[in-house]
């Protein structure tokens, strides 16, 4: 385990060369690997171990039709590598519990059943563990208790991985019964392709995730952008125009230099009146939104936020209001807009 500085604080780093495919193998060569639903991380996180040669099966409800379907299309066989959840979390020794967290809470009573002692119970979530007293997910004490948690959706976890690249990973143990909770962990880790892996609490992570999800990495993103998109609009600016500039231009050309070296390194490379601009402005955008996010931070270690999810998503009608929500969003003039733009990038030409 290395230490490495990140702005001035040391931290716990797991790189790949310290802790390679062939040690993962050696920690795992006894396990099987229950991969419990096959929904957003469980196919990347799946096929990802398989390709690298380890012991994995998939858990998943034929009730959920979508989800079975892509387990057959993707190889696994029914009655040898794909079984219902109970059975699946009854054969394996590292359970990965990695359906929604609405699910966990109903699941739970079904899945603590199959617990065998010396088994590992893996999340890639700290929802669960972190937020029991309203999930009621709490573990027996003969077994381990773990999490790796990629920073990425689960398609990234398998466009990464097919590239080579791996994506970076939060790795932590709550409950360590066997003696061999990090080792397992970090070779699972290891074992679904991360770049390197981290170390975090289960409350850190779900803290943090929380907060990222609903502020820069999805909700405060694509209200930035509505706000600027519609300002643009309102003074005249055409569809093409307005989404040009708040979306496309940060997509295809400034978020890549920032992910090369840095958001200074962007800013050196754009002309002077953009960076005056910027740098003037950031502080002002900084200003007004960290009310927001203070308050988004206290409502998620208060656990409303928890409660908010449970209970949309226990709620029976749940996917058809938010195929609503995303057909609004679709249907927006500028997610219109965009799909025309999309459509004019050179790599889509004559399709």
């Amino acid at each position: 385990m290395a230490k490495i500085n990140f702005g001035g604080v040391d931290e716990n780093v797991v790189m790949r060369d310290e802790f390679p495919l062939e040690k993962a193998h050696e920690v795992l060569k006894d396990e099987v690997i229950a991969i419990l639903g096959y929904g957003v991380q469980g196919p990347a996180q799946a096929l990802n171990m398989k390709d690298n040669g380890f012991n994995v099966i998939i858990g998943q409800s034929k009730d959920f039709k979508r989800d079975w379907q892509r387990a057959l299309d993707d190889g696994w066989e029914p009655g040898k590598t794909l079984f219902s959840v109970e059975e699946a979390a009854t054969k394996g020794t590292i359970l990965q519990y990695l359906i929604s967290d609405a699910g966990q809470m109903a699941l739970w009573p079904k899945v603590k059943s199959c617990l065998k002692e010396g088994d590992a119970l893996y999340f890639s979530h700290g929802f669960s563990i972190v937020y029991k007293d309203q999930t009621g997910v709490i573990p027996p004490p003969n077994i381990d208790v773990i999490m790796v948690a990629p920073k990425g959706s689960g398609r990234s976890v398998r466009e990464n991985f097919l590239n080579g690249s791996g994506i970076n990973s939060s790795y932590a143990v709550f409950q360590d019964y066997t003696g061999r909770a990090t080792e397992r962990t970090l070779a699972v880790g290891i074992a679904i392709g991360s770049g390197y892996l981290f170390e975090t609490t289960f409350q850190k992570e779900v803290h943090s995730d929380l907060t990222g999800e609903r502020g820069v990495l999805m909700g405060a993103l694509a209200g930035i952008m509505e706000a600027q998109y519609n300002i643009l609009r309102k003074h005249g600016h055409s569809p093409s125009e307005a989404f040009n500039e708040t979306v496309e231009e940060l997509t295809q050309s400034l978020i890549r230099l920032v992910a090369q070296n840095g958001m200074d390194w962007m800013y050196a490379n754009c002309s002077a009146t953009a960076q005056r601009g910027a740098l003037d402005w950031r502080h002002r955008f900084r200003d007004a939104v960290l009310p927001v996010f203070e308050k988004l931070y206290k409502r998620v270690v208060s656990g409303e936020e928890t409660r908010i999810v449970l209970e949309a998503n226990s709620a029976p009608d749940y996917q058809e209001k938010l195929a609503e929500e995303l057909r609004q969003m679709r249907e927006s003039e500028m997610w219109k807009a965009g799909a025309a733009v999309r459509s004019l990038r050179p790599e889509n030409w004559g399709k």
